[in-house]
This record gives structure tokens, C-alpha cells and sequence, in this order.
């Protein structure tokens, strides 16, 4: 199981659905635009503040981000 491609999926999938850009949710979140798309790649495991963040800048709770 890659819990750095389902927390970066839902995270993607999240902002799509709230018509948000990356570049956007980056700010909302206060973490650099590069950062963020390596998240939603895949690529970066992100800490649990940033976690927190983009979980509030979403909408949702932090557990929703690492839901299969």
C-alpha cells in the first residue's frame, strides 16, 4: 500500500472537486506550489501539519486524506 499516492490522490481529487487550482490551494494552505504538486504525485510524503493544513484548506478532516 503507497500512502503517499492515496493521500496525494485524494488530495487531487479534493481540490478538483472544489474548482480550486494548485496554485490556489498552495497558498490556502501556506506551502510552496512545488511541494504541493509533488503531494498529489506521489512523490513527497507530506509532514502531519501540512497534512492538517491542506486537510483545512479542503474542507475536510485529516483522516479523509488517508482513506483508500
Amino acid at each position: 500500500m503507497d500512502w503517499r499516492a492515496i493521500v496525494g490522490g485524494n488530495v487531487r481529487r479534493l481540490r478538483l472537486e472544489r474548482g480550486l487550482s494548485q496554485e490556489q490551494l498552495a497558498h490556502d494552505s501556506e506551502i510552496d506550489l512545488t511541494y504541493l504538486g509533488r503531494i498529489e504525485r506521489g512523490r513527497r510524503n507530506p509532514s502531519l501539519l501540512v497534512l492538517v493544513r491542506l486537510a483545512q484548506a479542503l474542507g475536510t478532516a485529516p483522516s479523509f486524506l488517508l482513506s483508500e
